[in-house]
């Protein structure tokens, strides 16, 4: 590897401050009205747009363009921008058009997988899933000012947002939970289906069981609105890194599965290799180039888009290393054009301009997905503890003292509250992303403006709905070679979670037991689904199995559970010796050790989510 040096840092040029309290972090300030987002004066309005310097400002554009190139030593760095400090306005738009890049992938995936085809999707026309794409983007870009902007309630002490370039997005852990409940809705009856002459399921449209999702997720928002104003560290001794890393990688391995099906041509009935009927071949027999289920150029098109991401990491620029995953996507897609894999369908189906609510779903309740999305909610809660966290780092701001605990409170409230609002506008439950964190720390921009301009990007390019209909342009093996890196990025995160714990014989004894049946099913899904049989009409009966269904069809509830109860029953590990016993396997770590070992983990447990974990 080329040694990599570094200049002293560089000191920035004289800047106009927008707020010069916005940066202050001493623990005794109870005066948080620097946190809060205020509107530009006339003064500032003038030297963003009136000046050379406005503009341009200073900055070293050739950095965010420069390859990694074998032998090439790195030299400089960037000045850093703190959340006010003025950043010149070309830089804000390119920073902000970076975030949207990297958020991208994330933001319009779980739309796409949600809409589509089999047993587990809503298997909705090409127009409806248009319109969920386009809202996914126009809702993040909403939510995230919101985060981004900060509001104080009333003249309480309570916030609303986090004040920090923190954005937002469809989270990914909410994708087990609907899966699952629209799998048992097609079991029920709730959601129609046919069967052909020779035995094949046809799963029709079923968007009745997008509202009745939506519903469940607005009131199982309450919990996390209600547990914001508790103290942040109540939420993590409740929640400890034994419990979210077995339950985040739990949730990586259920998406993986998920994101393999696409890469091998589909999720859809021909997943099963049927030998007559119209799905024979993945998508279908009258898709361009069909193919089988697993055959060779279903494969070759994913390995493309995963190569591709490959390469970017080892030579891009800094620029294109945020935007890898969209980068494969995009020579993904141009390939699949040239070639003859894809049709028009989708972008003829989507209108020119659209906005949220064009499409609209009747809001109700389904009583079965209540505790997972309680479960889930309440992760997505302690996730955003993690992210707030390394928000706070990277932006240079402390992480500890009565201003952080501010901005954990608002950052958790407003996920809470766009647990509300994202459903109101038709969208999956949103919160917290975490990979623009990576961003700022290479970039070296912690500024809110260029938020600000991420937010308009995304709103943008929802509102041109044919942007967002580029994506379910795209062949499933496409998009799967994209998403399984980023669901496997998940699984990472939540090994990296653990791998800090201290692994001793309870620790050992408690993930095992988490893994059996959450690993378990998410690897076999349904196989413990079909051990209650009642064929009464007692509607309580019938919620209370569709219930146990849902859960014990989803492996990380199931995880998350088993390792709450556990970790609260067994008793604490003995006290050791302060000398180290030596056996066979090495050196066994100390009392001292251990409880070194614990601090760390504790550490990486509040900045789990660096790298991607939603979502």
């Amino acid at each position: 590897m080329p040694e990599i040096t570094q200049a002293p840092e560089a000191t920035p040029s004289p800047v106009f401050i927008l707020d010069p309290q916005a940066n202050r972090t001493r623990d005794e300030d109870v005066d948080l009205s620097h946190t809060v987002g205020k509107m530009p004066t006339w003064q500032t309005v003038q030297q963003s747009v009136g000046t050379r310097s406005g503009w341009l400002g200073d900055y070293d554009y050739g950095f965010l363009c420069m390859p990694t190139l074998p032998g090439f030593t790195v030299t400089r760095i960037p000045p850093f921008f703190g959340l006010k400090d003025r950043l010149p306005l070309v830089l804000a738009i390119i920073m902000g058009f970076q975030h949207a890049l990297a958020m991208i992938a994330g933001v319009v995936t779980p739309a796409i997988i949600m809409s589509g085809t089999g047993d587990h999707g809503l298997n909705v026309p090409d127009k409806m899933r248009s319109q969920m794409v386009s809202t996914s983007l126009i809702t993040s870009g909403l939510l995230s000012f919101v985060q981004i902007t900060r509001f104080r309630i009333a003249k309480t002490p309570y916030f609303v947002g986090t004040g920090l370039l923190s954005v937002v997005g469809t989270s990914f852990i909410f994708l087990p939970v609907l899966q699952s409940s629209v799998a048992n809705m097609y079991a029920s009856g709730f959601c129609k289906s046919t069967v052909d002459a020779a035995g094949i399921r046809s799963y029709l449209p079923c968007p009745d069981a997008w509202g009745a999702f939506l519903g469940t997720c607005m009131v199982c928002s309450v919990l996390p609105i209600i547990l914001s104003f508790l103290p942040p560290r109540v939420l993590k001794k409740v929640f400890p890194p034994i419990v979210t890393g077995v339950t985040v990688m739990l949730i990586g391995v259920h998406l993986v599965t998920s994101g393999m099906s696409q890469w091998g041509g589909g999720s859809g009935p021909c997943k099963s290799n049927p030998t007559t009927g119209p799905f024979v071949n993945c998508p279908s027999n009258s898709a361009p180039r069909a193919a089988p289920w697993g055959d060779a150029q279903w494969i070759g098109l994913g390995f493309l888009v995963f190569s591709v991401i490959m390469i970017v990491e080892f030579f891009g620029s800094p620029f294109m290393k945020n935007a890898q995953v969209v980068i494969g996507l995009i020579v993904g897609m141009v390939v699949s054009v040239a070639l003859g894999y894809t049709n028009s369908a989708s972008i003829d189906a989507a209108p020119t301009v659209t906005f949220l609510w064009l499409q609209t779903y009747r809001l109700s309740i389904y009583p079965p997905a209540i505790i997972p999305l309680l479960i889930t909610y309440t992760l997505a809660m302690v996730e955003s503890i993690g992210d707030i966290t390394a928000s706070c780092e990277v932006s240079k701001l402390s992480v500890e003292g009565r201003e952080f605990e501010s901005r954990l409170q608002g950052g958790i409230l407003a996920d809470g509250i766009a647990g509300v609002l994202a459903p109101l506008c038709m969208n999956s439950p949103m919160s917290c992303y975490a990979q623009n964190n990576g961003i700022i720390s290479l970039t070296r921009c912690a500024n809110t403006m260029a938020g600000y301009m991420c937010c308009i990007f995304l709103i943008l390019m929802g509102v041109f709905s044919k942007f967002g209909a580029l994506f379910l342009m795209v062949p499933d093996p496409v998009l799967g070679g994209m998403t399984t890196f980023l669901f496997a990025s998940v699984v990472v995160s939540g090994i990296r979670i653990l791998s800090f714990l201290p692994w001793t014989r309870r620790e050992r004894f408690i993930v095992a037991s988490a893994l059996t049946l959450g690993m378990g099913t998410a690897l076999v899904p349904g196989v413990l689904t079909h051990m209650f049989h009642y064929s009464g009409t007692n509607a309580f009966v019938l919620s209370l199995i569709n219930t146990a269904n849902i859960v014990l069809d989803t492996g990380f509830a199931l995880g998350a559970i088993i390792s709450c109860v556990l970790n609260a029953l067994l008793p604490a590990n003995p006290p050791m010796s302060s000398e180290p016993i030596i056996d066979r396997h090495g050196p066994v770590p100390s009392n001292k050790d251990i409880e070194d070992m614990q601090v760390e983990a504790q550490s990486i447990h509040e900045s789990m989510l660096n790298e991607k974990t939603h979502h």
